[in-house]
C-alpha cells in the first residue's frame, strides 16, 4: 500500500500529497451509553470496529482504553460481554473504549506482516490515530488510562511505558508486564493461534524485545497511577459456580494465574527497587478467568479513576 500519492503544485511540479488520516467511517447509537464505532487505520490499511461506553449527557472528561485477552470478542469486546463493565461505567464520567479484534496481537506493532493474521499496527493505531478521533467526537479532554486482562494487561504496561506521555494511569489484570519471564508464553500463545510469533518481534532477547520491555522502562511508569492484581490459581468462589467455561478455568486457567502471579510477583519488587509506588492486588485464591477480571474491574477504579478525574 502507498503511504502517500503523487500531487501536482504548479506547473511541472511534484509534490507527496499527505498521506490519508485515520477517521470515524461509521457509527451507531447501541444505548444511551454505548456507541459502535467503524475507524479507518491507514497504518493498517483497514477498518477497525471498537464499542464507547460514555455518559449520556456531555461535558469533558477522560478516557480509558481497555483491551481485551488473547481472543477478543465477537461483535462486542468481551468485557462487555462477559462482566458487568457497561452498567459499572454507567454514570462515571468517562469515555472507555473498548476495541475489537487484534486476535493474539498483544496490541502492539508487528515488525512483519503474518499469514495468519496480516498488518498488525496496534500501537500506532491506539496512540497516535485514535486517541484525537475518540477526543473530538465523545468530548475527551486528552486525559488518558489504559488497562487490559492477560494479553491486554501486558500490552496496557508495554504501551504506556513506551508512550509515557499518553497515559495518567495503567492496569494489568492477570498480567505479565517483564518481557524476560512472559517471553514463552507469549511465543507459545501466537503459535497456537496460528500466527508467526517472530513476526512480531522477532527473536525473544532481540532488541525489539527489550524496546517493548516495561521492566526494562520503569522510569517511564514513574509517576503514573499503577494497578495489578493477581489470584494464585486456586480455585476460590467463581468456582463455586456451576458453569460450561468451569473445567476450563480450573484445568487451564489455574496454571497460568500460577505463573502470572510469580511474574507479577517479580516485577512488583522491581517497581519497589525503583522507588515507584503500585496498587497490586494479591487474592489468595483466583483463577486466569473472567469472574476475578470483573472483580479486578471493581477494584482498580478508587487507583484508575482519580487519575482521570472520573
Amino acid at each position: 500500500m502507498l503511504a502517500f500519492a503523487i500531487a501536482f503544485i504548479g506547473p511541472g511540479v511534484l509534490q507527496p500529497a499527505p498521506a490519508a488520516a485515520a477517521d470515524i467511517v461509521g457509527e451507531r447509537a447501541l444505548t444511551p451509553n454505548r456507541t459502535a464505532i467503524t475507524v479507518t487505520s491507514p497504518a493498517m490499511g483497514r477498518n477497525i470496529e471498537l464499542q464507547v461506553l460514555h455518559p449520556a449527557g456531555g461535558g469533558s472528561r477522560g478516557t480509558y482504553y481497555l483491551l481485551d485477552g488473547l481472543d477478543p470478542g465477537i461483535g462486542q469486546s468481551t468485557w462487555t460481554n462477559a462482566t458487568d463493565a457497561e452498567a459499572f461505567f454507567r454514570g462515571k464520567h468517562v469515555n472507555v473504549v473498548l476495541p475489537m479484534g487484534g486476535q493474539a496481537s498483544y496490541y502492539t506493532d508487528w515488525i512483519a506482516d503474518d499469514p495468519r493474521f496480516g498488518r498488525y499496527k496496534w500501537e500506532t493505531f491506539l496512540t497516535r490515530e485514535l486517541p484525537g478521533l475518540i477526543d473530538a467526537r465523545f468530548d475527551g479532554n486528552g486525559v488518558n488510562a489504559i488497562g487490559g486482562l492477560s494479553m491486554g494487561g501486558n500490552a496496557a504496561y508495554i504501551l504506556a511505558a513506551r508512550n509515557p506521555g499518553l497515559y495518567r494511569a495503567v492496569a494489568g489484570y492477570s498480567a505479565c508486564p517483564d518481557m524476560g519471564m512472559a517471553a514463552g508464553a507469549m511465543m507459545f500463545s501466537i503459535t497456537n493461534r496460528g500466527g508467526n510469533p517472530l513476526n512480531m518481534w522477532g527473536a525473544p532477547g532481540g532488541p525489539e524485545w527489550a524496546a517493548h520491555d516495561p521492566a526494562q522502562l520503569l522510569d517511564n511508569l514513574r509517576g503514573k497511577a499503577l494497578y495489578m492484581s493477581t489470584g494464585t490459581g486456586i480455585p476460590g468462589h467463581h468456582e463455586a459456580q456451576l458453569k460450561p467455561q468451569l473445567p476450563e478455568n480450573i484445568v487451564l486457567g489455574g496454571p497460568i494465574e500460577v505463573g502470572v502471579n510469580g511474574c507479577m510477583a517479580s516485577f512488583g519488587q522491581r517497581l519497589a527497587a525503583a522507588g515507584i509506588g503500585a496498587d497490586i492486588d494479591y487474592h489468595p485464591v483466583g483463577t486466569h478467568s473472567w469472574g476475578y477480571w470483573q472483580d479486578a474491574l471493581h477494584h482498580s477504579w478508587p487507583t484508575i479513576g482519580p487519575a482521570l478525574g472520573a
